[in-house]
């Protein structure tokens, strides 16, 4: 199974409540008391998020942390990248030179780095804001709209 860290699942529960919130500026207290996370995992959730340059922090009694751009042009990889680091599905797959004992001899190194460009291609196709709306509202049944019958 493929799963993301839980600071980058998260990530992603932060920047989609903040994307959705009324509010353009979010303190780490009320993102926190909003999601049902932690405050401490939370504030430093944020802080990573805005070193990476997806949030802008503002000091003060009215400050916190805003998105840097819009929602359409952060995707899920830059979220995703932020907390974990290059998305690979294998440490040997990370950009960079990486020490691999059996590399030489790797029958998967290119199979590999093909999932690892299809998954990174996945996530980056995914917008904040794709993942922020709401779904649509469903009546009376799958997929049907109202006053239309099956």
């Amino acid at each position: 199974m493929i799963r993301l860290s839980r600071l980058a699942d998260y990530a992603v529960v932060l920047m989609t409540h903040m994307n959705a919130a009324p509010s353009p500026v979010h303190n780490a207290v009320d993102v926190a008391a909003a999601t049902g996370l932690p405050a401490p995992t939370v504030a430093k959730v944020l802080k990573r998020l805005a070193q990476a340059g997806l949030l802008q922090s503002h000091r003060g009694a009215q400050g916190g942390y805003r998105l840097a751009r819009a929602a359409p042009g952060i995707s899920v990889a830059d979220i995703v990248s932020a907390i974990d680091g290059p998305i690979a599905l294998t440490n040997c797959s990370k950009p960079g030179k990486v020490v691999c004992e059996v590399e030489l001899a790797c029958p998967s190194r290119s199979g590999v780095n093909r999932i690892n460009t299809a998954i990174r291609a996945a996530l980056e196709a995914v917008s904040l804001a794709e993942i922020s709306a709401a779904p649509p509202a469903m009546t009376r049944g799958v997929g049907l709209r109202e006053g239309v019958s099956a």
